[in-house]
């Protein structure tokens, strides 16, 4: 890690209004991956952006968005994503799994097969508590859903991550 980087908080809420305000429709700054393999995590993508403020442009293993054929994998592919959060040591949003009980609001959740394969992101919009998998409501898009419950989906393994700040 550049010791030069400083920790700054992570803005939960405009995460989340970002999602709200998009998660039904496509934001026209962004490419639409929805017949493209879809469009789940280039939209965590953009909601991990309205709440961090920076992207890390180190070539292919960084997190950032210029334009669709300017992009890191991590940007639109739901594993690349769950390693980029998972192992960031610099600029950009980083984080940890944790288990369903420390979700918090602008978390993002990965759903995998029993192979461990993640197919599929989603982002806390809202969370009971104690947090259930019927009281975790998601926005997500591919099938597009704001305020869905977790309990809504079908999966073998659920990844939760816990943004625990933004390097700048």
């Amino acid at each position: 890690m550049d010791n030069r980087l400083i920790v700054t908080a992570y803005n939960r809420p405009a995460a989340v209004r970002y999602a709200h305000t998009w998660s039904h429709s496509r934001n026209p700054k962004y490419l639409d991956f929805s017949q493209l393999g879809g469009d789940c995590t280039n939209f965590i993508s953009q909601c991990l952006y309205a709440g961090s403020g920076v992207m890390n442009y180190t070539p292919v293993y960084g997190w950032y968005y210029i334009s669709s054929s300017n992009r890191t994998a991590s940007w639109t592919g739901a594993r690349f994503l769950y390693k980029f959060l998972t192992t960031n040591k610099g600029i950009g949003p980083f984080a940890s799994e944790v288990s369903l009980s420390e979700l918090a609001l602008g978390d993002v959740i990965h759903l995998a097969r029993k192979d461990g394969h993640i197919y599929h992101s989603l982002i806390v919009v809202q969370i009971g508590s104690p947090a259930t998998y019927e009281n975790t409501l998601i926005a997500t898009h591919t099938f597009d859903a704001d305020y869905n419950p977790l309990s809504n989906y079908t999966f073998d393994q659920a990844r939760f991550l816990h943004i625990e700040g933004v390097r700048v």
